[in-house]
C-alpha cells in the first residue's frame, strides 16, 4: 500500500503545483488587463478633454469673428453719422423747394435702410422716454414739472447701436 500512496501523493502534489501555476497565471493575466483598462481610461480622458478644448476654441473663434465684424461695421457707420446728422437737419429746415426736400428725404430713407441692412439700429430716444446712461448722453438738464424724473425732454442727436455695442450715444436734455 505504501507504493500506492506514493503515486497518489505525487499526483496530489502535481495537482497542487498546477493549481498554484494557474492562479499565478490568472493573476498575471488580470494584471495586464488592469493596466490596459487604466491606459484606456487615461487615453479616453485625454480625448474627451481635447474634444472639449476644440469645442471651446471653435466657439471662442466664432465670437471673435462676430466681434471683429461688429467693430468694423461700427467704425464705418461712425464715419457716416455726420452725413446722417446733416440730412436730418436738412429735412427739418424750412424750404419752398419741394423737389429738394423730397430728394433729401429719399436720401435719408436710403441711408436709413442701408444702416438697417448692417443691423445698425437707432437708440430709442424721444421726448418723454426714460433716461438710460448706457444709451444716452445727458448734455443739458432742465427743471420741468410737466415731465417726470430722469425723463428725456429733448433729443439733440440720435444714437446708434449694433447688437449690444453702442456706436454713438444719443445726445439728450434730461428733465428733473
Amino acid at each position: 500500500m505504501s507504493k500506492k500512496k506514493q503515486p497518489e501523493a505525487a499526483e496530489a502534489e502535481q495537482k497542487e503545483a498546477e493549481q498554484a501555476a494557474e492562479t499565478a497565471a490568472g493573476q498575471e493575466a488580470a494584471q495586464p488587463a488592469d493596466e490596459w483598462k487604466a491606459k484606456f481610461d487615461e487615453l479616453n480622458d485625454r480625448y474627451l478633454r481635447m474634444a472639449a478644448e476644440y469645442d471651446n476654441f471653435r466657439k471662442r473663434s466664432q465670437r471673435e469673428r462676430e466681434q471683429a465684424y461688429n467693430d468694423a461695421v461700427s467704425r464705418a457707420v461712425a464715419a457716416l453719422l455726420p452725413t446722417y446728422d446733416n440730412l436730418e437737419r436738412a429735412i427739418k429746415a424750412e424750404t419752398a423747394d419741394t423737389e429738394y426736400k423730397k430728394g433729401v428725404e429719399m436720401t435719408m430713407t436710403q441711408l436709413t435702410e442701408s444702416l438697417k441692412g448692417l443691423n445698425v439700429t437707432v437708440i430709442e430716444a424721444s421726448a418723454g422716454t426714460t433716461f438710460d446712461p448706457n444709451f444716452h448722453n445727458a448734455v443739458m438738464h432742465v427743471e420741468d414739472e410737466a415731465l417726470g424724473e430722469n425723463v428725456i425732454a429733448e433729443v439733440f442727436q440720435q444714437g446708434f447701436q449694433i447688437g449690444d455695442k453702442v456706436i454713438r450715444h444719443a445726445m439728450v436734455k434730461v428733465a428733473n
